[in-house]
């Protein structure tokens, strides 16, 4: 199996809250993971738990511990089962973006050597547009966006793309299609979203794929499982493992610049982004 070049930094969100945005990560991370690569999830939602709980834990420390010099990166990720490494947001991402010069270092150092190790790195955004989740969006190499297949669904995904792409003139923006009952309902939604990408933006989608509408995907969650173990034979588990093969090969035959040491130092300077 070929392997990226560098690790790829995939920011997951969406538009609303409630339509699987943690629930596609946790899925998308252990197919990635079922495929071969070495994944890591950053859990950044900065008041709830949804990555830790979805994968039946809680961290007992977080990122804060490490900025704040208690603890060593290596100390805060917590391996879970199915081999996924994790590390807790909490409220402090934030706080990157105002580290002295020496602690920010230390912290480009720290990530950095974790660049070797991992072949993804996901990180669940909190949803909506504020300006934080935008900005933290525009830090990461690809940004996925998790829509519904409903009028709310394409309004609140195009006023996040419109921000992404004419407040900090970003790409490679795709779309997952979450609780289709079909891939023609999924690729008719893209479509949609694309047509007025284009027309209004000047700017392409991309397609990543459909995850359809299945009680045993909402079964595994409740059981703290991925889909493709709880039932590997499902339509979820299907859908969740050809997007996990897309990914990966989209990672392989796209060069983006990136890598983790380059996403964190993107964070660390967050404020230059939102104010140039």
């Amino acid at each position: 199996m070929e392997k990226p070049t560098h690790c790829q930094v995939l920011g997951i969100t969406s538009g609303q809250s409630g339509v699987g945005k943690t629930t596609v990560s946790v899925n998308l991370a252990v197919a990635l993971h079922d495929l071969g690569y070495a994944v890591m999830i950053l859990d950044a939602n900065s008041s709830i738990h949804n990555a830790q709980e979805a994968l039946g834990t809680v961290c007992p420390y977080h990122l804060g511990h490490f900025l704040g010099g208690e603890k060593s990166l290596r100390e805060i990720i917590l391996k879970r089962r199915y081999g996924i490494n994790l590390i807790a947001g909490a409220k402090t991402i934030e706080a990157m973006t105002t580290l002295d010069p020496a602690k920010a270092t230390r912290v480009v150092e720290q990530f950095g050597a974790l660049e070797s190790e991992l072949d993804f790195l996901i990180v669940d955004m909190p949803p909506g547009t504020e300006t934080s989740v935008l900005s933290f969006m525009a830090s990461t190499s690809r940004r996925i966006i998790v829509v519904r297949n409903d009028q709310a669904g394409v309004t609140d995904a195009y006023a996040m793309i419109k921000v992404l792409c004419s407040d900090f003139k970003l790409d490679e923006i795709h779309i997952i299609v979450n609780g289709v009952h079909s891939e023609a309902e999924g690729q008719k939604m893209f479509e949609v979203l694309d047509k007025i990408s284009q027309r209004f933006l000047a700017r392409p989608l991309h397609y990543l794929g459909s995850v359809s509408q299945d009680e045993l995907i909402v079964e595994a969650g409740a059981h703290h499982l991925s889909v493709t173990e709880h039932a590997p034979t499902s339509r979820g588990a299907r859908d969740f493992r050809h997007i996990a093969d897309k990914t990966s090969h989209l990672a392989l035959q796209k060069f983006v610049e990136g890598g983790i040491a380059h996403f964190i130092e993107r964070l660390l300077h967050l404020h230059d982004l939102t104010t140039q």
